[in-house]
């Protein structure tokens, strides 16, 4: 038996963003590593810059998700404003970085993409012997977050408390799925309100649920389930003052029949 935290991450907008290169800005239908880890750092109030806190984020913990719905996707055609680059010239806020050279304003065009009603469950644990933070510092920081925590974008806050919840397991994959069936979120059946569309389309889509975890873990927090297929992703952090991520391979995981409303 190990220890576990669990939390959700339920939004009415989500952006789980891919690599983002040009006017095209593509999205996952599940959150990446590096997003879910992101959330986690801005809950303990990890700075970009504070680099020894990213490497403890990124290489101490494992994660499983568990996706109950992906939600529908939706594309914004997004315009912003920006200025050219200039050498050693950092602005400390956009305004500032928007006023010092009004003349040179441009507009810069892209299309973003979002999920409308996403739905997924998160189990973390601790790698090794020991972590910088305790299972139970993240789930203190997860209850009295010192950045506002959101799913994807600051547009996009969750639409349901995190719920953080620390549960003994044998598996990653095993506590996510006792939460989708006894956690808090498994009391709004038949109370889904928004995302109840979404939940029943992804019901008569597949009736399986699927896990996503580190391929490494599959042996370990699997529980024995069946490995859909294994995915190649660049969402593992290496740097984010610098937005450098590396290379990861994911497995997908079917685990079961689905709960149903």
């Amino acid at each position: 038996m190990g220890q576990f935290l669990t939390f959700a991450m339920v939004a009415p907008m989500a952006s789980f963003g891919a690599l983002a290169v040009g006017e095209r800005r593509d999205g996952w239908d599940r959150p990446a590593r590096s997003a879910v880890l992101g959330l986690v750092g801005a809950c303990l109030g990890v700075l970009r810059t504070d680099e020894s806190a990213q490497s403890a984020l990124a290489t101490e913990y494992g994660l499983a998700v568990l996706c109950q719905a992906s939600g529908r996707l939706l594309t914004d055609y997004h315009t912003a404003q920006t200025v050219p680059s200039r050498r050693n010239w950092r602005p400390a806020t956009r305004a500032q970085e928007l006023t010092d050279m009004p003349d040179d304003l441009a507009t810069i065009l892209s299309r973003r993409d979002y999920r409308i009603g996403s739905w997924h469950l998160g189990a973390m644990w601790v790698r090794g012997e020991a972590a910088r933070w305790s299972l139970d510092a993240l789930h203190d920081a997860m209850n009295a977050p010192v950045f506002t925590p959101s799913l994807g974008r600051k547009a996009c806050p969750p639409g349901l408390p995190l719920a953080p919840a620390l549960v003994k397991g044998e598996s990653g994959v095993s506590v996510l799925l006792d939460r989708q069936k006894n956690g808090p979120e498994a009391r709004l059946r038949g109370h889904y309100g928004s995302f109840r569309e979404e939940l029943t389309a992804c019901r008569k889509e597949n009736r399986e649920t699927l896990v996503v975890l580190d391929a490494s873990d599959v042996a370990e927090h699997g529980a024995g389930h069946r490995v859909l297929r294994r995915e190649t992703r660049r969402d593992q952090p290496i740097s984010r003052a610098r937005w450098q991520f590396g290379l990861r391979e994911e497995a997908l995981l079917l685990c079961g029949t689905e709960m149903r409303a």
